[in-house]
Formats: structure tokens, C-alpha cells, sequence
């Protein structure tokens, strides 16, 4: 049995959205400012640059996380590796080298608390009913979800795309009924959801963080021909076709880690 005090019941803590077995919650004042790092603060809270954080309820599910996320557990909480056997080893291992994810994403098990590490991106928490139980993601997007949710590498329509656009071959797709946790680095009131029914969505830049799984995604150039490229100004888009929906930022960011503030340990 235990008691967690003075956190999600804190003047300084809000919980912003709950899901399933996530609860995320948002730190709206950093208290842990010394002088020198004040005036970073004060423009850090005015502009949202806030630290945030998941919560999962293990009692509601098992709960599968991108590896080194975990910050603290408690109650009856085991940690395993998720994987079951040999060949369920080779077959992560071989999606993970494609997709660039870790191949061992830790499962945790029970019916405790588990905290993971804080934030200063977005967390964007999807159900996966709402997209018929396929999606895919752009990389580096997946934090959590569900433990019951199957993981492939999904490869382009056709190896060419990858090759002109830049992009790597495969995708992360996760499939099944439940809860996926992304880390965005656009808010989910930012982000566009574009639905198609057998059509066409073309994007120039890679702004889509996430699609269905029942689309198919290619890199085309923009006009049917080379001399059609070049009159419209544009070269290569990213091309989304069939009956689907696709979550979207409304601009193309590059934000690495370097350029986030600190968190306070």
C-alpha cells in the first residue's frame, strides 16, 4: 500500500489530459530557479516552454516505454524486456536497425505507479480506435503506449521515395486497440488532421507526425514531369494516398535537444 503527496495535488501541477492508463500533467511555474537562470524562466513561461510529465495506472494496463524514459515507480511495478524468445528478439532487432527505434523497449507489469522522465516537448496521447487501429509514425515520435499494441517496420510503397526524399525506408506502425503516447515537439492544439477518403494529400516538408496505416505514403516530385517541378517552384512532396487520416504540424520545425532549456534535476 502507499501515498503519493504533494504531486498531481499541487498548486503548481495541472493535469492537462487524461487517456486510458496515461495521465499527463504540466508544471506551471518552475519553483527550482536560482538568479542566474531567472530571466530564462520568466521568457520560458510566457512563450509555454513548460516542463510536462506521464503518469501510467498499471492497474489499467501493462505499459510498454521508449527505453531510458522510466523516472520512478512505485507499488508492485516489474520491469521486463518484452520479449519472447529467440525469434521475437531477431524480429525487433532487425525492426529496430530499420527504423532507427531502440530494439528493447522495456514492459513494465503490475499494478503500481509509473513516472517517466519529464519534458519539455508535447505529449500528444492518441486512441487507437480513432484510427482504425493502424497508425504510423514519423521517427523519433513514440514515448508509451498500451503493452498489448503489436510494433512493425513499415517500408515505403516503393524504395525510390526514401532514396529521393532524403527519409529512411521504414516507419514505426503500431496496430491493436489502445493507447499510444507520442512526444511532439507542436502542441496538440497546433496540429492539423487532414481526413481522406480515397484521396490525395501532398505535403511539401516533412510535417506529418503521424498517419493511418491504411494509407500509402511515397515521396513524388511535385509536377508529373522534372520541367513541372521546376515551373511550380517546388521539387519533391510527400505523398499520402487512400482513405485515412493524417496528424499534422502546421509548420516544418528542427528543434534538437541542445536547443531546450535544462531540467532541473
Amino acid at each position: 500500500m502507499y501515498t503519493i503527496s504533494n504531486f498531481t495535488h499541487n498548486d503548481d501541477v495541472k493535469v492537462i489530459e487524461e487517456l486510458g492508463p496515461f495521465q499527463v500533467i504540466e508544471y506551471q511555474r518552475d519553483l527550482s530557479v536560482m538568479p542566474h537562470d531567472a530571466q530564462k524562466a520568466y521568457f520560458c513561461d510566457k512563450m509555454n516552454i513548460r516542463k510536462r510529465q506521464v503518469i501510467c495506472d498499471l492497474s489499467k494496463a501493462h505499459i510498454t516505454v521508449q527505453s531510458g524514459a522510466m523516472q520512478w515507480m512505485v507499488g508492485n511495478v516489474a520491469a521486463t524486456t518484452g520479449l519472447k524468445g529467440v525469434g521475437d528478439f531477431l524480429s525487433k532487432a532487425v525492426r529496430g536497425k530499420v527504423t532507427g527505434e531502440d530494439t528493447i523497449k522495456p514492459e513494465y507489469t503490475g499494478d503500481g505507479t509509473l513516472v517517466l522522465e519529464p519534458t519539455y516537448k508535447h505529449i500528444i496521447l492518441l486512441d487507437l480506435k480513432e484510427w482504425n487501429g493502424s497508425i504510423v509514425l514519423d521517427d523519433g515520435l513514440f514515448l508509451a503506449c498500451d503493452s498489448k499494441l503489436k510494433h512493425k517496420a513499415v517500408m515505403r510503397s516503393n524504395l525510390s521515395s526514401a532514396i529521393a526524399g532524403n527519409e529512411g525506408l521504414f516507419n514505426l506502425g503500431i496496430q491493436g486497440d489502445g493507447v499510444v503516447c507520442l512526444e511532439s515537439a507542436c502542441p496538440k492544439e497546433e496540429l492539423v488532421e487532414i481526413t481522406l477518403k480515397d484521396d490525395v494529400l501532398k505535403i511539401d516538408g516533412n510535417m506529418a507526425i503521424a498517419w493511418s496505416g491504411s494509407l500509402d505514403f511515397t515521396v513524388e516530385r511535385s509536377g508529373k514531369t522534372l520541367a513541372g517541378s521546376a515551373v511550380s517552384g517546388e521539387g519533391l512532396v510527400n505523398v499520402y494516398r487512400g482513405t485515412g487520416k493524417v496528424l499534422m504540424a502546421p509548420v516544418q520545425e528542427d528543434l534538437s535537444p541542445l536547443e531546450l532549456p535544462a531540467i532541473n534535476e
